[in-house]
């Protein structure tokens, strides 16, 4: 698999990430702490060498301790990346706390779990409302001098929010979501990164799994599963939803290649995108996202895509705040 830069820092990655959220726990179903291990352990026959989890992947660090646990002497081979800033509170209340001292305690404790003594990169995880940006930014750079972490990136932010951080400490890479139906970030983030030498690592290049095709239109989410919450899973969004993998399908076969293959591509191959995290908790499913590199999609094909999305409009991805 080839290998991008991540930005300025010297360090290389596959285009393929494991995104390691699924083996937390917190919503995901029939998730196996051995079937988890052999996913990540999968990675290096696949010529995967990133990996992303976060401090707040578990109620208490169940991404992290199992990445630990697959990696062991190994772990040097691997592109790890975790994020501070969030973690969860009684009753699975997820709070967001940027203050300088809990990014600090959080990235010693991410790096005890992930048995450590620095990440490649660590990401604050949100912009925290209570705390000025500066301040996080701040800590985070501190850990950078302490060699906590060789580069820094910050996830879920505005280019507002991006340019404030980098302001006071330098910038790697960001992280937001991005497919091929949630395209904000094409109008003004992704511009400014490829101007400044930032990477783009994108989460839920599948939408959640929508975009992989497996979902039929019967299909009824339990309540232990939190894509029932979505608006992009139900009602008219949900059928035009299913009517756009009904016509990307025959690409896919045209290609060759799986519904999952077809959109992780064609995200990985956008202007600026970097790598794209592809959540995983068994090994056939990061094997299915790996091969999803090391070819491209032909301009006719492109331009079916394009033809497809159009006719599916502008789509409501998330619940109303």
């Amino acid at each position: 698999m080839e290998l991008r830069p991540l930005g300025s820092t010297g360090i290389r990655v596959s285009p393929i990430a494991l995104g390691c959220w699924p083996i937390a726990g917190m919503s995901s179903i029939d998730v196996k702490d051995d079937e988890s291990v052999t996913t990540i352990e999968a990675c290096f026959d696949l010529g995967i060498n990133f990996i992303d989890t976060a401090y707040g992947y578990g109620a208490a660090g169940e991404s992290e301790r199992l990445i630990a646990r697959a990696l062991g002497q190994r772990r040097d081979r691997m592109v790890i990346a975790t994020k501070a800033g969030l973690h969860w509170g009684p009753g699975r209340k997820q709070i967001v706390d940027g203050r300088p001292e809990q990014l600090r305690r959080e990235c010693e404790e991410s790096l005890q779990r992930l048995n450590t003594d620095r990440v490649e990169l660590l990401y604050l995880h949100a912009p925290d409302p209570q705390v000025p940006l500066a301040e996080s930014a701040g800590a985070l750079r501190e850990l950078l001098a302490a060699g906590k972490t060789r580069a820094v990136g910050v996830s879920n932010v505005s280019l507002a929010q991006l340019r404030e951080f980098a302001e006071t400490c330098p910038v790697a890479a960001v992280q937001p979501a991005y497919n091929m139906l949630q395209r904000d970030i094409e109008q003004d983030l992704v511009p400014w990164c490829i101007s400044q030498g930032i990477a783009v690592v994108i989460y839920w290049p599948l939408l959640k799994g929508l975009l992989a095709g497996k979902l039929p239109r019967g299909h009824v989410f339990p309540t232990t599963d939190s894509r029932h919450k979505y608006p992009m899973f139900t009602g008219e969004e949900w059928e035009k939803n299913q009517d756009l993998v009904d016509r990307l399908r025959p690409i896919a076969a045209e290609a060759g290649k799986t519904l999952s293959q077809l959109a992780i591509n064609w995200t990985i191959h956008q202007p600026g995108i970097t790598s794209a995290l592809c959540g995983a908790k068994r090994p056939d499913q990061i094997r299915e996202n790996a091969l999803a590199a090391g070819w491209r999609l032909t301009p006719a094909q492109l331009t079916e895509i394009d033809r497809a999305l159009a006719q599916r409009g502008k789509a409501i991805i998330r619940p109303p705040v």
